[in-house]
């Protein structure tokens, strides 16, 4: 891609985004959520093969989608209020229809079906921004207008989201897949708790932001994309495999690693508002979602597959990647845990 186009379409990326979240006004809402989206579809058909631009399709067609639903629920709005500006109060309906459009873009249950296979279909970068940066926007406007929504309706969609990120991750063994199924579980934990403590929800994306970050990270690296690849760390970049392992563990949120501190606070709140069934719900499906994690953890540490001669030295040989944000990201992604008493009181 040409450097100027590559530089304009980063900038629309993010000046889409910021539009939508810095905005009160509908209209600019819907306007940033558009130019995200159709800024983002050139980054996703970049590599000229049949799967990235099936997968380009499906996320055209999917946001396409959930704007025309939030579009018109944003007229229909205006047509009841006569405002434009963000309204906590809407109409259940109204904020129903939000809702659907915005869990669509978010690729929670039970409208996920498209989010394992755009990431699947595309290389890690994009894969990597569309789990990360485009979970912003969506975010931020559900914040906004939760006090609207229906409480149970928000509670049923995040119990069907982790069920479906917990049982849908089983069975693969495509890293980004497995990544995108992990996404739709912490999309659930955060919406659990968005009626109760926003702030947690905050905190929560945040922390899944460093998670995921630094493990595309790892991946791109090593240019891993399967279970099999992963297992060939070792030959590689040797001093990898352990921080690998322990940032999968706090991926499934094993404690004492900083991915047990969301979990943490989540059931904490959850269970000082007399909500006992879900939060122990919550946490039997993330063993499940554990368990994946695991076997990655036990591929890349404790197997070690037939290889070549010729790659066992490629320890040896200069690796020409740059990582520069590696090492912090990798300690913020471990090490927080002690950290959370003085982030939730503040």
């Amino acid at each position: 891609m040409n450097p100027l186009a590559h530089l304009t379409i980063s900038f629309t990326i993010l000046t889409g985004t910021m539009i939508a979240i810095l905005s009160s006004h509908w209209f600019f809402i819907w306007m940033g959520l558009e130019l995200n989206m159709l800024s983002i579809i050139p980054i996703l058909a970049k590599s000229t093969n049949p799967r990235s631009t099936e997968a380009a399709t499906k996320y055209f067609l999917t946001q396409a989608t959930a704007s025309m639903i939030l579009l018109m629920a944003i007229i229909l709005n205006n047509l009841l209020y006569g405002q434009w500006t963000i309204n906590p109060s809407l109409n259940q309906i109204l904020s129903t229809m939000m809702l659907i459009a915005l869990t669509m873009k978010l690729g929670m249950a039970p409208l996920h079906f498209w989010l394992p296979e755009v990431v699947q279909g595309i290389p890690l970068i994009p894969a990597m921004l569309i789990l990360t940066w485009q979970k912003l926007a969506p975010m931020s406007i559900i914040i906004q207008i939760f006090p609207s929504i229906n409480t149970n309706l928000i509670l049923m969609i995040s119990i069907l989201s982790i069920m479906v990120g917990s049982w849908g991750g089983l069975n693969q063994t495509q890293l980004r897949k497995i990544l995108a199924y992990s996404s739709i579980t912490h999309m659930g934990w955060m919406m659990a708790v968005l009626y109760y403590n926003p702030n947690i929800t905050i905190l929560s994306l945040l922390i899944y932001l460093f998670l995921t970050i630094s493990t595309f990270m790892v991946f791109y690296l090593n240019s891993n994309v399967t279970t099999l690849s992963m297992s060939h760390t070792w030959n590689k970049l040797t001093w990898v495999v352990p921080m690998t392992t322990l940032m999968m563990l706090s991926l499934g949120g094993l404690p004492p690693l900083t991915g047990f501190s969301p979990k943490w606070a989540i059931m904490q709140e959850l269970t000082k508002n007399n909500n006992l069934i879900i939060p122990l719900v919550m946490a039997m499906l993330t063993l499940t979602n554990l368990y994946f994690y695991m076997r990655l953890t036990y591929s890349i540490s404790m197997t070690m597959f037939p290889t070549s001669n010729s790659t066992k030295i490629n320890w040896q040989l200069k690796y020409m990647k740059p990582s520069p944000l590696l090492p912090l990201l990798m300690m913020a992604s471990t090490s927080l845990l002690p950290l959370t008493p003085l982030m939730l009181a503040n």
